[in-house]
C-alpha cells in the first residue's frame, strides 16, 4: 500500500472513463477535467488498474461523463473485475434499465445513481432532459441487482432543498441509499455568482438529521457520516457529502483519479496536479516505469482544506 506525505494511504482509483454525457446538468464539474483529444482503450484502462493493484489500490469506480454512452463499458467492466475487491460505477442512470443485468454479469458491485429531483420540471431543468421516468425505472432495476445503490443527491439552494426529506423517504422506499452533496467548487470560484446563486450548506442539516437518527456510523473514507432515520417507509440511511472547507474531509481521503484522457489527478478542486500515464504508456513505457509514475502522483498529493 502506498502512503502520500501526509500519511494518506491511497486505496481508491476514481477512472472517468469518457467526457461525453448524455445530459447536460448545469452544475457539473467534469470531474476536474479540462477538455482533452483521446480516450483510452479497454486494454490500456485494464493495465492501469492492474498496476495499481499491485500498489494496493483495489477499490475502483468508473465515472465520467457519463460512462454509460461508452458501448464497451461491459467489456471493461469485465477486463477489471479480476483485479479488484470492490468495483463500482457512478451513472445518471438513464440506461439502467436496459444495462444494470449486463452490468452485474460482468462483475459490477455496487452503483451510484445521479438523482437531484424527484420533480420533473426540476429535473428538465438541471439536466437539459425530460427524462426523469426513465432514471426512475433505472433505479428500481438497479436496487434487484446491486448492494448497496447510492443515490447521488447535489443540494442546490433554492432549487432542490425543499425536496431533501421527501428524498429521504424515496431512499427508504426504493432501498437506496440516499447522498446529499455539497456542491464543490475550487477557492477562486468561491465568489462566483454561481456559488453564492446555489450553494446549500449541509452542516446545519447534519445537526438535524443527528437529532433524528437512530444510529450514526462513521465511514473511515472522509470520515463522512451515515445516519440512519425512521421515515414512512422504514429505515432510510443517509449519508452527508462535505466537502467545502472540510479539513477532516481532506485529510482523510484515500482516493486518486484518472482523467478520460489519462491523467493521473490528485484532487477534484486542484488544477496543477495532472500526471500523463496515457503517453508514456503508448510510448512503450514497461510495467515498473509506469509503477514510478503512480508514485510520482502520490509523491505530489496533499489535502485542498488543511
Amino acid at each position: 500500500m502506498l502512503f502520500d506525505r501526509f500519511g494518506r494511504p491511497v486505496t481508491n482509483l476514481r477512472i472517468s472513463i469518457t467526457e461525453n454525457c448524455n445530459l447536460n446538468c448545469f452544475y457539473c464539474h467534469r470531474e476536474g477535467q479540462q477538455t482533452g483529444h483521446r480516450e483510452m482503450t479497454p486494454e490500456e484502462i485494464e493495465r492501469i488498474v492492474r498496476i495499481a493493484s499491485r500498489l494496493g489500490i483495489k477499490k475502483v469506480k468508473l465515472t465520467g461523463g457519463e460512462p454509460t454512452v461508452r458501448a464497451d463499458i461491459v467489456e471493461i467492466v469485465r477486463r477489471i473485475r479480476p483485479y479488484v475487491v470492490d468495483l463500482s460505477l457512478t451513472t445518471n442512470g438513464t440506461v439502467m434499465h436496459r444495462l444494470a443485468e449486463e452490468l452485474k454479469e460482468a462483475g459490477l458491485d455496487r452503483v451510484n445513481i445521479s438523482l437531484d429531483t424527484l420533480d420533473r420540471r426540476k429535473y428538465k431543468r438541471i439536466t437539459g432532459f425530460d427524462v426523469l421516468p426513465q432514471v426512475l425505472k433505472g433505479v428500481e432495476k438497479s436496487v434487484k441487482l446491486f448492494s448497496p445503490v447510492k443515490l447521488n443527491m447535489v443540494v442546490m439552494k433554492g432549487l432542490n432543498d425543499d425536496e431533501i426529506w421527501d428524498m429521504i423517504d424515496y431512499a427508504a422506499r426504493t432501498g437506496a441509499v440516499l447522498q446529499l452533496i455539497e456542491i464543490e467548487a475550487p477557492r477562486e470560484l468561491e465568489g462566483s455568482w454561481f456559488f453564492k446563486r446555489y450553494f446549500y450548506p449541509l452542516k446545519p442539516l447534519e445537526e438535524e438529521l443527528e437529532k433524528r437518527a437512530v444510529e450514526i456510523r462513521e465511514r473511515r473514507m472522509h470520515r463522512r457520516r451515515k445516519y440512519f432515520l425512521p421515515v414512512n417507509h422504514g429505515i432510510a440511511e443517509v449519508e452527508v457529502v462535505r466537502a467545502m472547507h472540510n479539513t477532516v474531509f481532506c485529510a482523510n481521503c484515500t482516493r486518486l483519479r484518472l482523467t478520460a484522457d489519462g491523467h493521473l489527478k490528485t484532487c477534484l478542486l486542484r488544477r496543477d496536479d495532472l500526471i500523463d500515464i496515457l503517453t508514456p504508456m503508448r510510448s512503450g513505457a514497461t510495467d515498473e516505469e509506469l509503477v514510478d509514475v503512480f508514485r510520482e502522483a502520490i509523491r505530489i498529493r496533499q489535502p485542498y482544506w488543511r
